[in-house]
């Protein structure tokens, strides 16, 4: 989607903020004007210190709220198409699943840790279901590659994404920026910005609408369908979203900085379109891309806790930053932060008319982070310490209904194979065939004739739950020799210890039509553990090094190599196991605890980086080898963690800009990695797989093009193109369970007055309205009946903003 609206919010913050801390260099002074006019450095903080990007010995890549603006992305996966490395998959703003060089951390279970970590204002907010921020009134995101534990703590396993909001600054000074488009796509935002030099304040705001792009015919008066849930369902894939963001500066002396920001962000979304291909809608349209039938519970609001499908969730952040110069060279900051997250989403996952596989996901946490440095500079040394405390509880409740009957008929598992031949000897069709071609439901007759008529209908629900409370405590240090003026040398290590507290608890009752059989099981063939919770704790210990060489060439081109090692964190995986045979009723269950051992990564990397002339980009390349890889499984509902064993990742990663003339830049990204598991057999099924949501190659490219009609007026615009190849959803690999590639083209354009601060234009995203999938698999792969999530069509619309 599109972002216009936060564009004339970060141009007021640039033309005024120049002078200010952190990274308000990094923001244009104008984003009407093309990045190659007046972004001439880009200055990051990847290493806890301001930096021009090219002097950081490390592969970082920068995008500045104006940037992102002119481009016309204000999400996380859009953004991600033009940085090199980075992918973003977003099926849900509930479930991101968040990718740096072909390793994912999307896990919504509260007992596996993050790989990659995703910092909100210096604090680290990478739980998945906490995860998802609005991008709004941004100063710049920022992407650093390959493990950083001394710089981004333990969850950095392969990278951190750091995201900065813009912060106020003296004067008074305000934006409102607006679109409309089809799908009754409506984005509004702004901000007001007022203060001194010594106080000064800032609130900004988003609100983004959208209508569902798949329909949804599941309780349609208007449409046939079987309304298994008894409710009209709303169309899938939509948005609804807002979010505010209050700032408040305080310097009392050109010494001292502190930064307070409190957040909130907030969905209200409509269902996810889990569109099965065995399972037709009402009418029997097949295909990936065409109308869905997801119904939910009949019992929806009881049991899974929503009427309707959809997800509502509430993020609420409070982070604070002081910074300051205890003595030239000398500075002291500290980062506090406070996130608390819930989230309910219900889902079909079934993805198609019958009351089958009926889920919804609770979950709820909360963070406390701090973390004290001390940086050290002077002409031939750079050091730096401080120690870091993170503290999280959360807990993923899932939730589950479905009818006992059509459980059985539609389920394609070796489990109740006899169950099936029974129904089929009665002539009813089951497997994927217990939803007819026309996409009627035979199933609804299985309870009737499993009961001998006793019963039609046997509403059955059950839950399970999982709790992580992780206290990590850690100190770092870091230290950069510089012997000459154009080589630094620098290593550095964290020392962590973690605490890892585990829980689970399950209400499973047995199946009333498999007890009447002689069989006591829960549908699921889960353990109940009657509500008793189990728990276990572990404790842990590593050591996280790093060593980086950077040699200035000229003053604006630099070399770099980096060894590095990352950790995610070992899992503490608990749930339970059955201790009577299935021939007996109210079965019990005792805990059953497995540790899987920490993922372990070294990172060998190197790159050239700066600016000839008018071109300026970076290029590197990088070797990673993996120990006791983790991969997630999902089985019946449940995912757990395993160990794939062994695996390794080659990757080449390359990004430029070129001003051509006053009036056109153009720019451009490519990345190739060929990461996998090892071909070594006792990596098991894994063996020999790509890592999943990774393709081989991406690239986007655009140009940027502002052409004056008057002294006042200015036409603007710019096309940009992006590319996937073929990506794997799950592992193992499977070819059903992919997307080839494609490409998507996309365009702003318009008109603006008095240099930016009045602008009229229009956007169009995905111009061509290719068809393509952003997921596969999915909670119904689980079961043998993967789901398809498909991509987003044509959006178009026209957008106006003011500068005040």
């Amino acid at each position: 989607m599109t972002c216009f609206f936060t564009r004339l919010a970060l141009a007021g913050l640039a033309a005024t903020c120049s002078t200010a801390s952190m990274a308000q260099a990094t923001v244009q002074a104008d984003p009407a004007l093309p990045a190659a006019e007046t972004d001439n450095e880009i200055i990051v903080t990847a290493q806890k210190r301001e930096q021009r990007i090219e002097d950081v010995a490390v592969t970082v890549t920068a995008l500045t709220g104006a940037r992102m603006a002119q481009i016309g992305v204000s999400e996380l996966d859009e953004v991600a198409a033009f940085i090199p490395g980075l992918q973003v998959q977003e099926q849900s703003a509930n479930n991101p699943g968040l990718v740096i060089r072909g390793i994912t951390s999307d896990s919504g279970s509260a007992q596996q840790g993050a790989r990659v970590t995703l910092y909100y204002n210096g604090v680290d907010i990478s739980r998945s279901r906490g995860a998802w921020q609005d991008l709004y009134d941004l100063e710049r995101i920022e992407v650093v590659k390959g493990p950083q534990a001394t710089l981004f703590g333990t969850a950095a396993a392969v990278g951190a994404i750091s995201l900065v909001s813009a912060r106020p600054v003296a004067g008074t000074h305000a934006g409102l920026d607006a679109s409309y488009g089809n799908y009754d796509r409506t984005q509004v935002s702004g901000f007001i910005n007022a203060g001194n030099d010594t106080l000064a304040g800032r609130i900004a705001f988003a609100y983004k609408y959208r209508d569902g792009y798949v329909r949804n015919i599941a309780g349609d008066p208007k449409v046939p369908n079987q309304n298994q849930g008894q409710v009209d369902q709303d169309d899938l894939n939509g948005q609804d979203q807002r979010g505010i963001r209050g700032s408040l500066r305080w310097r009392p002396n050109d010494a001292i900085t502190a930064d307070l920001v409190l957040t909130y962000d907030g969905q209200r979304n409509p269902g996810t379109a889990f569109k099965s291909r065995a399972f037709a809608p009402t009418g029997g349209q097949t295909g990936d891309y065409g109308y869905a039938e997801l119904s939910g519970s009949p019992f929806s609001q009881s049991v899974l806790g929503k009427r309707k499908l959809g997800l509502d969730r509430n993020v609420y952040d409070a982070n604070f930053t002081l910074t300051a110069q205890l003595s030239p060279g000398v500075t002291f900051t500290t980062v506090n932060g406070y996130r608390r997250f819930d989230a309910l989403e219900t889902f079909d996952a079934d993805g198609g008319p019958a009351w089958y596989l009926e889920f919804a996901e609770d979950a709820k946490g909360d963070q406390w982070s701090h973390e004290s440095r001390f940086a050290f500079e002077g002409p031939k040394y750079r050091a730096a310490f401080g120690w870091n405390a993170f503290f999280e509880n959360g807990y993923q409740r899932v939730p589950f209904s479905t009818e006992e009957g059509t459980y059985l008929a539609c389920s394609v598992t070796g489990a109740y194979a006899a169950i099936r031949q029974n129904l089929n000897r009665a002539g009813l069709p089951t497997g994927p065939a217990c939803v007819a071609a026309n996409g009627t439901i035979p199933a609804t007759r299985a309870t009737a004739l499993l009961t001998g008529g006793r019963a039609t209908v046997i509403p059955y629900a059950a839950e399970f739950a999982n709790y992580g409370n992780n206290d990590t405590y850690s100190v770092f240090a870091d230290a950069t020799w510089i012997p000459t003026p154009a080589v630094e040398l620098t290593a550095g290590a964290r020392i962590l210890i973690e605490d890892r507290q585990s829980g689970y608890t399950s209400t499973q009752p047995d199946s009333q039509i498999l007890a009447g059989l002689g069989v006591f099981t829960s549908l699921l063939g889960t353990a109940n553990t009657k509500g008793v919770r189990y728990e276990a704790e572990e404790s842990f210990m590593a050591i996280l090094p790093r060593f980086n060489a950077l040699v200035k060439l000229t003053d604006d081109v630099n070399l770099y190599g980096t060894i590095s090692k990352g950790r995610r964190s070992p899992v503490v995986q608990l749930g339970a196991s059955r201790i009577v045979p299935t021939s007996v009723a109210n079965a019990g269950s005792i805990p059953n605890r497995q540790v899987i051992p920490e993922e372990k990564v070294w990172n060998y990397e190197g790159g050239i980086k700066g600016r000839v002339g008018p071109f300026s980009g970076a290029a590197s390349v990088f070797y990673q080898t993996y120990d006791g890889f983790q991969v997630s499984i999902t089985e019946n509902g449940v995912t757990t963690t395993r160990s794939a064993g062994s695996a390794n990742n080659l990757g080449v990663e390359l990004e430029g800009n070129l001003r051509l003339a006053n009036v056109l830049s153009l720019f451009g990204t490519f990345a190739y990695i060929d990461g996998g598991i090892g071909k070594d057999a006792s990596n098991g099924v894994f063996a020999g797989n790509r890592f999943r949501l990774q393709p081989a190659y991406t690239a986007s490219g655009g140009a940027t093009l502002r052409l004056p009609l008057t002294d006042r007026a200015t036409v603007y615009a710019t096309p940009t193109v992006t590319y996937r190849s073929k990506v794997f959803f799950e592992l193992p690999n499977s070819a059903a369970i992919s997307q080839g590639g494609y490409t998507l083209v996309n365009l702003r354009a318009g008109v603006d007055f008095d240099n930016g601060r009045y602008t009229l234009g229009g956007f169009a995203r995905n111009l061509t309205n290719k068809s393509y999938l952003i997921d596969a698999g999915n909670t119904g792969g689980g079961f043998g009946v993967p789901t398809y999530i498909a991509g987003e069509p044509r959006f178009y619309g026209a957008e106006v903003g003011f500068r005040f």
